[in-house]
């Protein structure tokens, strides 16, 4: 039988935190890079560009996103672990420095703490414990996250150089346990739980990614769902037989009706719809070019271009696409899925579908697209 190591260990070492904390450290920044690149993604800067070829490019920087950030849940047990004994040293601070490096490290707990509670509540898209619109929150407290995790390095670096440079020898820590089979068996965990969540985007791994909250396989039309009509509150205007798409650009505004967007030149395209979850399943979607119907109200391939939602009430009713993205002839009005009218909670009568970006912005249920120069 296994025993884990007791409270107190010889196992604790300088070298056993060193060798956690670059692990952990190495997570952080591609947690927060990858992070970065999303929330750019739907909130860009003026300097930001994003692509959009290849199709596939958010579908992998989310997933490693997720994938990264759940693997951090057992890392940042053992790290801490590695230290607990030493945060409940008394006095808390010898002198001012250690006063504030103290608070460096508390704080750096704590935002670390919040980041993957938070993390882990929104992929299981259980926002109720959370008080505070997560997207925001989320982003900010991984800047507190990565200046704490900077000034720790930066007051832990000598004794991290001595600890990974110094030659020890596999030493049991009187329990059965040596430094290498500790981060073995870390190594080990990180491993399962990628494994048995990963498969929401590695679709070939789905059967067996038991911990993942969605399985790619299901849903309506053979794609998942995050948001249905009903929860909109857009069934009875979406099903309307007097549905028009607005159109509004240069030369002025057209109303177009279902049946006059099904009898415009229609284009297949194989695209990955990838949510912030981590979540991502390809799918098929047939429709009409965005580029095709911009043109019809004088849009050209400089402008950008704003497409809106019969959904109210909602931050993410309206969506910009970019120039890259709205010029690309990948990026469609859609009216089909894998061949079948669009379902009503896929968006129907049609939803605006493009390369490489964020399902949010995938905007379902139009209502308007307006045409203006950048």
């Amino acid at each position: 039988m296994v025993r884990l190591p007791r409270a107190v260990s010889r196992l604790r070492s300088p070298r056993l935190t060193s060798q956690l904390g670059l692990m952990l450290g190495t997570a952080f920044a591609i947690c927060l890079l990858t992070g970065y690149i999303s929330h750019a993604i739907q909130h860009p800067p003026g300097w930001f560009f994003w692509p959009s070829r290849p199709v596939g490019l958010y579908r992998v920087t989310q997933g490693l996103h997720v994938a990264t950030g759940l693997a951090i849940v057992p890392l940042l047990g053992a790290k801490i672990w590695s230290v607990y004994p030493k945060l409940f040293r008394w006095p808390p601070a010898r002198d001012l420095a250690h006063g504030l490096e103290r608070l460096s490290l508390a704080i750096l707990v704590a935002a670390a703490g919040f980041q993957v509670l938070t993390g882990l509540l929104n992929i299981a898209r259980w926002y109720a414990p959370m008080g505070f619109f997560f997207t925001v929150a989320h982003f900010w407290t991984a800047w507190i996250a990565a200046g704490a995790i900077l000034i720790h390095i930066g007051v832990k670096l000598p004794i991290l150089r001595r600890a990974l440079t110094a030659k020890v020898r596999p030493t049991p820590a009187g329990d059965g346990w040596t430094r290498r089979g500790f981060l073995v068996t870390v190594g080990a965990a990180i491993g399962v739980v990628t494994v048995a969540t990963v498969g929401q985007t590695i679709r070939p791994l789905a059967g067996i990614s038991v911990l993942a909250p969605r399985d790619p396989r299901i849903g309506v039309q053979g794609v998942p769902v995050n948001g249905s009509a009903a929860s909109a509150g857009v069934r009875d205007r979406a099903l309307h037989s007097a549905y028009k798409l607005e159109l509004i650009g240069p030369s002025g505004t057209k109303l177009l009706s279902l049946a006059d967007l099904a009898a415009l030149p229609q284009y297949t395209a194989s695209l990955p719809i990838t949510c912030v979850e981590g979540w991502s399943a390809d799918a098929v979607w047939t429709g009409v070019r965005l580029r095709d119907l911009t043109a019809l109200v004088g849009g050209g391939a400089d402008d950008v271009v704003t497409v809106e939602s019969l959904q109210e009430n909602s931050p993410y009713r309206t969506s910009t696409v970019e120039q890259p993205h709205a010029r690309d002839p990948l990026t469609l009005v859609a009216l089909r899925l894998h061949g079948e009218t669009l379902d009503l909670d896929h968006g129907y009568p049609c939803r605006l579908i493009a390369p490489n970006r964020p399902g949010v912005l995938q905007t379902k249920w139009l209502a308007r697209i307006t045409v203006g120069a950048a």
